[in-house]
């Protein structure tokens, strides 16, 4: 069964959904790490979120979804796009003894940041004030939006998966249908989201129901880190201050923290970096 984004619409309705099954890009992500399990989880819930809301907010372009604040565990943090391309890492520094976001984080909030191909970079703000993720996200789109919006977000240590619904503007004032179409949704269950594929899923849920699905979009597991971009890091430090670091450690090393890589750099990497710039992608590998 392959990674992917499904977008449905009820056309009587007025109202629109998402399923998202992610267990093979989850396991690149989590394979990375040796994370306590309960962030595993939380970093889970939020790579379908994320996923789900690249199409939710309709853009071309970048997307960051940090969950940030004091405690245990100061970010975790997932990036994607509009293909799709999704990676994730967390920043814990103390022990995780609860799964409710209010104790993972103190005075915690989640920020939404889109930087799209062509226009101006947007960001929204929402604090993490409820137990789940899905409960905040719900109150995002409550607070932004005012659209009605419900997600369902589902994870184990092998899997990750998700289904969202949200009334469209002109349905928001019919309460009946959308509460009708969350009740069907509330039935799933996890192993069915797993392990069945997404028409069946939505065959059994809503086999009554006018039900319009739109072609999947899949996900995968993408860093985009490379030696070339690390190298444009260390140029933004200056030649002297590189050279000198190389003096005292006898290289520099350039850690991913998404993906766990390491890019080594030596004085002859640092003379191709500020003599011949144009020379870098040719022999920075």
């Amino acid at each position: 069964m392959k990674d992917q984004l499904n977008r449905y619409l009820f056309d009587n309705a007025h109202v629109r959904g998402e399923l998202v099954q992610a267990n093979k890009t989850y396991q690149e992500i989590k394979n990375n790490h040796q994370y306590p399990t309960v962030i595993n989880l939380l970093l889970g819930e939020l790579l379908v979120a994320t996923s789900m809301l690249t199409a939710l907010l309709k853009f071309e372009g970048d997307i960051a979804v940090q969950l940030q604040g004091d405690g245990p565990v100061s970010v975790v943090v997932v990036n994607g796009d509009d293909k799709q391309q999704l990676r994730g890492v967390a920043r814990v520094h103390g022990d995780v003894t609860s799964s409710k976001l209010t104790e993972i984080f103190t005075k915690g909030y989640m920020v939404i940041t889109i930087t799209p191909t062509k226009g101006e970079r947007y960001q929204g703000i929402v604090a993490l004030d409820k137990d789940t993720l899905a409960e905040c996200l719900e109150a995002y789109f409550e607070q932004s939006e005012q659209l009605k919006t419900h997600f369902w977000l589902r994870c184990d240590d092998e899997n990750a998966a998700g289904m969202m619904i949200q009334a469209l503007p002109n349905e928001s004032d019919n309460d009946d249908a959308y509460h009708h179409l969350r009740q069907l949704t509330d039935t799933i269950k996890d192993q069915e989201l797993f392990s069945l594929d997404a028409n069946t899923i939505l065959n059994r849920l809503y086999h009554q129901e006018d039900v319009r699905i739109f072609d999947p979009q899949d996900l995968s597991f993408v860093c985009g880190c490379s030696k070339e971009r690390s190298g444009t890091a260390i140029i933004s430090v200056g030649r002297e201050e590189a050279e000198s670091i190389i003096e005292e450690q006898g290289q520099i090393t350039m850690h991913c923290d998404y993906c766990n890589t390491e890019y080594l750099f030596d004085l002859q990497d640092i003379a191709v970096l500020f003599n011949d710039p144009e020379e870098n992608s040719q022999q920075l590998h």
